[in-house]
């Protein structure tokens, strides 16, 4: 892989610098192992420096007017594009995903800053009804300030893109912290686009580094106006504990035990497709992906038939090669947690692998599990990983009840009645229900509100699509 400026260097205040230990980390291919890169290991002495200089450049920032901050929102997303092919080939090698993965999420990326710069023109406030004759009554957005952003490994560009376009399009400044499973493409890319787009130094820093040391020093900085966090649920809870001290305003979004319901008319085709897509792409490595099937008796058996026929058909491999359908998980510290505190203790409560349960290296099969019970693993915890663990219920109230009383983020309910689907999605707590789909298909155009201090909420909602490999093989062949 070519070396860039931003290879083993921070970007603080507009320079490339190495981190104040000198220390650096490799990136190595999640395929292979083969090193494509390194990254500078970042402490509290670098993220120093970085809220300094944001700090110092975001009243510069937001002074400007919105379609100058437009412009370079544009230009950083023409740079990306310029780069797509490379970006698509670096996503593939540094998170492990296939092409489709990695061709969404770069377009999503670039997609994201377009939307962030029309916005910043769109709107500056509204006019509201007086609460008195004679009198105008304005609310006008304003900036928040300086942003700290902590972004996962499992959609790097595209789960940072959406805090830092909109983040920079509302005059706020930013010091982002990418996961040190993914640097390259969670942060050097983008510090490499604002740096060709010529951005105001101290506008937009990079800080890598290790959780323990740069993450944390950042989540704990005095210095920001908001920190915004995606990742694990323990990790969130943590920095939301230290938050809570001194009332430091914190974003968090985190993982969730997500269900799949299929009720007794269900579409069992459709169902065991978007079944194989909500739980196994990415090789189940993303907050939304369905953690529990829940299925009523009456249609479990031809369910468990359907899944299991598509899933042994899948392939795992390398994502370069162009023929897998899922690729290798991030590292063995996610493969040993799916395997040795999920899979394995379900299995020994009497769960029973019905394909799958096995691995290579990172590479592990996708499995189904059955005859899962609620006080298993594979029911409780959010796995994170390509596993579908399958609860038959006897009834619709049961399944609502087994639903509920975990964190989620969204479910899907499968039903051949519309209605019935609405019904029982209205009981649902989750931040959304999908009918007869499976998890939302939209990308980073999702905006997150928060950014100035008026709340500010996009939502575009695209068809589902469901790629080849979750076809029934029979119908493939």
């Amino acid at each position: 892989m070519t070396s860039h400026p931003a290879d083993g260097r921070l970007y603080i205040d507009g320079t490339w610098r190495p981190s104040a230990s000198g220390e650096v980390g490799i990136v190595e291919e999640k395929a292979t192992g083969a090193r494509i890169g390194s990254y500078a290991l970042g402490d509290v002495r670098d993220v120093d420096q970085a809220v300094a200089a944001a700090r110092a450049a975001q009243p510069g920032w937001a002074a400007l007017s919105a379609p100058a901050r437009a412009a370079y929102l544009r230009g950083m997303a023409d740079h990306l594009r310029d780069r797509y092919e490379e970006l698509v080939t670096l996503s593939m090698r540094e998170t492990g995903g296939v092409r489709a993965k990695a061709e969404d999420e770069v377009t999503t990326t670039i997609r994201q800053l377009h939307i962030s710069a029309v916005q910043a023109t769109e709107n500056a406030g509204d006019i509201l009804p007086p609460y008195k004759a004679g009198k105008l009554s304005l609310s006008r957005a304003v900036p928040l300030g300086v942003l700290g952003v902590i972004t996962p490994w499992n959609y790097p560009m595209n789960l940072a893109m959406r805090a830092v376009a909109p983040g920079l399009a509302f005059g706020n400044t930013i010091v982002l912290k990418p996961a040190e499973l993914t640097p390259i493409s969670g942060g050097q890319v983008f510090a490499e686009a604002a740096d060709h787009v010529g951005l105001p130094a101290g506008v937009f820093n990079v800080v890598t580094g290790e959780g323990q040391s740069a993450g944390w020093a950042l989540a704990e900085h005095r210095g920001f106006d908001l920190v915004d966090f995606t990742g694990s649920r323990e990790v969130g809870l943590a920095i939301a504990a230290s938050a809570a001290a001194d009332l430091r305003p914190i974003r968090l979004e985190l993982g969730g035990d997500n269900a799949f319901l299929v009720l007794d008319d269900a579409d069992i085709d459709l169902a065991a497709s978007c079944a194989l897509l909500a739980s196994l792409e990415f090789q189940g490595q993303a907050c939304i992906s369905s953690s529990r099937h829940i299925v009523m008796r009456e249609v479990a058996g031809r369910y468990i038939d359907a899944v299991v026929r598509r899933v042994e058909a899948l392939r795992v491999g390398d994502p370069m090669t162009g023929e897998a359908d899922l690729g290798p998980l991030i590292s063995t510290t996610q493969r040993d947690r799916v395997h040795k505190k999920i899979v394995e203790p379900s299995v020994a409560m009497g769960a029973k692998v019905l394909t799958g349960g096995t691995y290579d290296g990172l590479f592990y099969r996708p499995t189904v599990l059955g005859d899962v019970t609620p006080d298993m693993p594979a029911f409780t915890e959010e796995i994170f990983g390509p596993v579908i663990p399958i609860t038959v219920v006897d009834t619709e109230e049961e399944a609502i009840a087994l639903t509920n009383g975990y964190p989620m983020l969204m479910n899907s309910v499968f039903s051949a009645d519309l209605i019935r689907g609405m019904r029982v999605a209205e009981q649902l707590q989750a931040g959304e229900v999908h009918i007869n789909d499976a998890f939302a298909r939209h990308g980073a155009e999702n905006q997150m509100g928060g950014f100035t201090r008026r709340q500010w909420i996009g939502v575009q909602r695209t068809p589902l699509t469901l790629p080849e490999w979750t076809a029934d093989p029979a119908a493939r062949a």
